[in-house]
């Protein structure tokens, strides 16, 4: 018997595009707030902490950035609960608050100097909320993606998950470049320009709650919850070992692979291959652009040769392509070849980026779907994603940078072999899978 039952088809399609629209939607605030936490420390950070040098000060604000991403397994757990047990509206709509509750906090939060320790006590009160809801963000949003999507256009559908995602990270860097060279000077950015982008964050929390309150409840979660005898939570879900464990292995190779070529590589361009920042900013904002383009290319190509294929296309790029493409971008010169080899990366794990939501909505029950995806996937992201950077800088640091390209391509190869051997011939991540019953 499928783990997906056909939709009853009571949704219009206006209705449909609206609910997909507002279930991704989270995920544009989540990077967002990744990339403009770690983009305005360097401003902010004096502002929190008691007086120190430059170093002392940074080196504060990324433990609570830490400590932040570190709740995410936590979040990842209490909202895959919340939304397997009251609905995967509620769930999102609890993320987004949030998220705005903590983004708020930040931008108003009086500064060390006129409230002393209660400062770092309110940005970390704020990063621990974050955390919290960006662990459950994604489970809760793949999970309602794929069920509120037509049977035969679920990869297509949640495809858009990456859209919103990549859009948060454009966001973030275009908010940057403009306070930084059109509105603000460094002095007024340090004095009280970084509060801008946290307000901005809130705001877009609060639209993104006021969208989120016409969402249609998925279907097969109602239908599941007339089903008094079914029941989901942590118990249910160890009944799935073999479920968790593809999981946590297709996020594995996923996960470094997109932290290396969107995240870290804007410093590598600088770093390493010697382009100036102004340069690399370019070069990794038009390349994430070209990105979120194509995800919905790729979801509605699995929909018609099957997810399984795509993530043995990842896989097989991945792991043959990686060591090579890195090298060619430690000696670039010139930002156009530079976008171009970036790109072709970003374009080669759209095989995973596109379609992973959907693959491991479709491996769990529905009673235990939402926490299936969302636990396993925020303990790896937090182990493997969170210190991509840090493990490549440490690579360069001890004069064996290149040790880093093949750490990459072993994680990939770690989700090909899941796909090979942990879900091999899984009946849904195969074509038949994407079609309604006929």
């Amino acid at each position: 018997m499928p783990v997906f039952q056909p939709q009853t088809g009571s949704l219009t399609t206006a209705q449909r595009i609206r609910s997909i629209i507002a279930g991704s939607s989270g995920n544009l605030i989540e990077y967002y707030d990744w990339y403009v936490y770690a983009a305005f420390s360097m401003y902010f950070a004096r502002s929190f902490f008691p007086p120190g040098n430059a170093t002392t000060e940074l080196l504060r604000s990324a433990a609570v950035f830490a400590i932040g991403f570190l709740m995410r397994p936590v979040g990842g757990w209490l909202m895959g609960l919340m939304a397997d047990r009251h609905g995967r509206r509620a769930a999102l709509s609890v993320s987004i608050v949030a998220m705005c509750t903590g983004s708020l906090a930040i931008a108003v939060c009086p500064t060390y100097e006129r409230i002393g320790l209660a400062a770092p006590s309110v940005l970390l009160f704020a990063r621990l909320l974050q955390g919290l809801s960006l662990g459950g963000e994604y489970g809760a949003s793949a999970t309602y993606l794929s069920e509120i999507a037509p049977p035969a256009q679920r990869g297509f559908y949640a495809s858009f998950q990456y859209v919103t995602l990549v859009m948060g990270q454009l966001l973030a860097l275009v908010v940057l470049l403009v306070l930084q060279f059109l509105l603000l000077s460094p002095a007024q950015l340090g004095a009280w320009g970084w509060r801008v982008p946290f307000g901005i964050g809130a705001l877009l929390a609060l639209s993104i709650l006021w969208f989120r309150r016409g969402m249609a409840e998925s279907e097969q979660f109602s239908a599941a919850t007339r089903d008094t005898s079914a029941h989901g939570g942590l118990r249910v879900l160890l009944h799935h070992p073999r479920e968790v464990l593809g999981v946590c292995g297709l996020t594995l190779g996923g996960t470094v692979a997109f932290y290396t070529f969107t995240i870290y590589m804007q410093k590598y361009l600088v770093n390493t291959a010697g382009l100036s920042k102004e340069h690399s900013t370019v070069v990794s904002t038009a390349s994430l652009a070209v990105f979120a383009l194509v995800q919905p290319v790729f979801g509605a190509l699995s929909d018609r040769v099957g997810r399984r294929r795509l993530l043995l296309s990842f896989g097989v790029i991945g792991c043959l392509g990686t060591v090579p493409l890195m090298r060619a971008l430690s000696v670039v010169q010139s930002p156009l070849a530079a976008f171009g080899l970036v790109t072709a990366a970003l374009v080669g794990i759209s095989g995973y980026t596109a379609i992973n939501a959907v693959v491991k909505a479709e491996l769990f029950p529905t009673r235990v779907r939402a926490l299936g995806v969302a636990l396993p996937y925020a303990l790896t992201v937090s182990v493997f994603g969170g210190t991509a950077e840090y493990v490549a800088l440490w690579f360069k640091q001890i004069g064996h940078e290149g040790l880093f390209y093949w750490y990459v391509t072993g994680c990939i190869a770690c989700s090909l072999l899941t796909v090979l051997f942990v879900l091999p011939g899984h009946d849904r991540i195969t074509p038949e899978a994407a079609r309604p019953p006929g």
